[in-house]
């Protein structure tokens, strides 16, 4: 028995116009419910929460401005939801909806609990379908996508696999509509598609995500251990049964931390520190904790708990990492070992900026 999980896209659930397209839903749970009954255990994260409160709510297309967004996100998500409950219920399977924000899971309480969370809704055999909670997001929203989510998802729950659904069957050396683009059956590593265009956006007007999100879904998920598929929605039966369709990636990297790697990507800094050069060392190469002495200089607005960036003294972003201090205390510390700071200011002190277990090295470092 596996553990798969699949994402679908908002363009293969819903019409052009808007609102939920049944008869797509159906042969989507027809597959995933197959699938169940094989002995596979399953996530899907599934968007269409947006797209699919449009025609209800009279909007033509997807909303640019954040209020309109979140008003379609609250009366979509229902309609969502209960379209796959009864779905699923055709097959005698139960769903259960896991509603996330990027940042419910960075903090090391809030992870532990949608792990826990997960596990007993996959032992109890329930399908949980995932979601950005899109009613309360703020950034992920505008900027996000669940192609990354999905990723994330997958690690978190120690997927074997990675599914991802779309309205086009796998990735193309071209356009897939121009004469002669071929299908690229197998990508082993992100530099045998370093000559290929990669599509930005979708074209339908109801999702956020293109060929691009998906690729770095795919970069994310096989560096962490997780083989990925891409292909499209049509193709569900085929690609959870291990028929040979769409685009692979197999699995580059091995397991890691999970909260690494939730810090690395799907964090926002909330602000950053800038190092001198034996500091960038001692983290960098020495992999140490992070201590007041080597800090030059700090910016952003941020408490204790936040994730900032870790910059060299030429401001490249060396690391990321969960701050032990709020920005407004810093300054006074620079420059001082913690030895001498609980002299001055007791024991409390005597704690490092960043820790070294809270800490992921960027830009390829790890």
């Amino acid at each position: 028995m596996s553990r798969i999980v699949v994402k679908v896209g908002s363009s293969s659930l819903t019409t052009a116009a808007g609102g939920i397209d049944p008869a797509r839903v159906a042969h989507l749970v027809d597959a995933l419910a197959a699938a169940r009954h094989a002995g596979h255990e399953l996530v899907l994260v599934s968007s269409g929460a947006i797209a699919a409160g449009l025609a209800p709510l009279g909007m033509a297309r997807r909303p640019k401005a954040l209020a309109p967004q979140q008003a379609a996100a609250s009366v979509g998500q229902g309609l969502l939801v209960h379209r796959y409950t009864e779905e699923f219920a055709r097959h005698k399977l139960v769903a259960g909806q896991v509603l996330l924000t990027l940042d419910d899971v960075t903090r090391r309480s809030h992870y532990r609990n949608a792990f826990q969370t997960f596990a007993k809704l996959l032992e109890l055999g329930v399908v949980p379908i995932v979601n950005e909670n899109d009613t309360v997001a703020t950034t992920e929203i505008r900027f996000g996508d669940n192609d990354r989510l999905a990723a994330l998802v997958a690690h978190l729950v120690h997927a074997d696999r990675l599914v991802l659904l779309s309205d086009v069957d796998g990735l193309y050396d071209a356009d897939p509509g121009s004469a002669g683009a071929r299908l690229i059956e197998v990508v082993t590593s992100m530099s045998d598609i370093a000559d290929v265009q990669i599509s930005k956006s979708g074209s339908s007007g109801v999702g956020t995500g293109g060929m691009r999100t998906k690729i770095e879904a795919a970069s994310i998920a096989t560096a962490a251990g997780i083989d990925v598929l891409l292909t499209s929605a049509d193709k569900a039966a085929e690609a959870l049964a291990g028929h040979k369709v769409g685009t692979r990636f197999p699995a580059t990297g091995r397991k890691r931390s999970t909260r690494l790697l939730w810090l690395e990507h799907a964090t926002e800094a909330k602000g950053s520190v800038v190092l001198d050069a034996g500091a960038v060392k001692a983290v960098v190469d020495r992999r140490a904790s992070l201590l007041p002495a080597g800090i030059t200089s700090v910016s952003g607005t941020f408490v204790a708990g936040d994730p900032i960036d870790i910059l060299d003294p030429a401001g490249a972003v060396v690391a990321r990492g969960l701050v032990n201090y709020d920005a407004a205390e810093l300054p006074a510390l620079l420059g001082r070992s913690t030895r001498e700071l609980a002299k001055a200011l007791g024991a409390a002190y005597e704690r490092e900026v960043v820790h070294r277990d809270d800490l992921v090295l960027m830009g390829g470092r790890s």
